[in-house]
């Protein structure tokens, strides 16, 4: 049996359903999809969107009404009417809401929003030390999303699923591999513990392919559909989607980035605030001429070193043009490979990093024939947390049956 349902920009999609509980399913789907991009619709305006019949589409309508995850508007009756007016109908977007957090090696932040991924709420607690043991590490989890949730003025019983960024590869399933004890650092039992807490379904993403679903949701992305996001603040990651969907390779590694001291030119996998930080200080050590940075001493920050090469520091200057040509062949070597339209650099230092970017596409030209275009994130280091969002909402549209509104 075939239906339609339309993807991000509209189009019709062609899909089977084997079962009339799948048929269901997709239908429903496919109406929320429209109705969370939409204001307030009549049954036409629903049918010319999806492709579905009109019987189906008010069936599908009465069942979203009943499951409380749409209400039906008073109609407006015009002077020139005839017979009954069309019935009207909304998405309720307070039907209940999605926690979205980002648990870092420093801090973790949580995110409230509505179910047409409007932000409600933000709360942001900072860990002691890196290496701060479990419980403190799980209670920062606990007291971001409660400070949160009061902020936003809701309960732990509105919320309907919660995704989780974190620096770590993870598979399809939602799973992190163990075949590295780095990365089993972040498995310290965070899904289980909130599941028990708040009994939510507890969604784990990897934070570079979060990051690439919230800049195609609502970043400088919006609509591409093959898209590399750089995370490269203090480690090189990439968020990498082909055709619109998330590559994850068999273990969840794609993107990582590694082994990058094999190639000439790049030597580590540090990132933009790593090399800015530890260029400047060696070059401090050399001995500066009186310039801008030579007066920051032991204090220096990426922010610094991008604020000095502004105010006219050579120094920073030549530093700044070193990454760019360091990142621009981490980027040829993406590109080579997955062909991406568009690479974002985003992250903590995105905002800084812009002035990178005239530098970085005049060495991609010399590179490669014809490179991707380069372009800065403007999302800030909410990018994955906002990602996040978007990882538990894409869940509430594909299980809309199994889960029940609360607000």
């Amino acid at each position: 049996m075939y239906i339609t349902r339309p993807d991000v920009k509209g189009q019709l999609l062609e899909l089977t359903a084997n079962t009339p509980q799948q048929l269901r399913q997709t239908n429903m789907s496919a109406i929320l999809s429209v109705m969370r991009r939409s204001g307030a619709l009549t049954g036409t305006d629903l049918i010319e969107a999806t492709g579905l019949a009109r019987a189906t589409v008010i069936a599908v309508c009465d069942d979203l009404i009943q499951a409380g995850w749409v209400r039906e508007l008073p109609a407006q009756r015009t002077a020139v009417q005839k017979g009954r007016p069309a019935r009207v109908f909304e998405f309720d977007a307070a039907a209940g809401v999605v926690v979205g957090l980002d648990f870092g090696v420093a801090k973790t932040t949580a995110l409230v929003a509505d179910l047409r991924g409007n932000i409600l709420a933000k709360a942001t607690e900072s860990l002691s030390e890196f290496s701060a043991p479990d419980a403190e590490r799980l209670a920062s989890i606990d007291k971001a999303i409660r400070t949160a949730l009061a902020s936003a003025g809701v309960t732990h019983e509105a919320v309907l699923v919660a995704g989780l960024g974190i620096a770590a590869p993870v598979d399809r399933a939602g799973n992190i591999p163990h075949s590295q004890p780095f990365w089993e650092n972040f498995d310290i039992g965070i899904q289980e513990n909130l599941r028990d807490r708040y009994g939510w379904p507890v969604l784990l993403g990897n934070d570079a392919n979060l990051a690439a679903m919230a800049e195609r949701w609502i970043g400088v992305a919006a609509g591409s559909d093959d898209l590399a996001v750089m995370l490269a603040g203090e480690r090189i990651g990439f968020g990498l989607m082909e055709s619109g969907r998330l590559l994850h390779g068999a273990s969840g590694r794609s993107g990582e980035a590694g082994l990058l001291h094999l190639v000439h030119g790049v030597g580590t996998p540090e990132g933009i605030a790593v090399l800015a930080r530890d260029m400047a200080l060696l070059a401090c050590k050399k001995g500066l001429p009186k310039t801008v940075l030579s007066t920051l001493a032991g204090d220096i920050t990426a922010e610094a070193v991008f604020a000095a090469a502004a105010g006219g520091d050579a120094v920073a200057a030549r530093i700044l043009d070193d990454i760019a040509k360091r990142m621009a062949r981490v980027i040829s070597l993406i590109a080579t490979f997955f062909d991406p339209e568009l690479v974002v650099i985003g992250g903590a230092v995105a905002e800084s990093s812009a002035v990178l970017l005239k530098p970085l596409q005049a060495e991609l030209t010399t590179l490669m024939p014809n490179p991707p275009k380069v372009a800065v994130s403007t999302l800030g280091d909410a990018i994955v947390t906002l990602g996040a969002v978007r990882l538990a909402l894409d869940y509430v549209e594909k299980h809309a049956l199994e889960l029940v509104p609360r607000a």
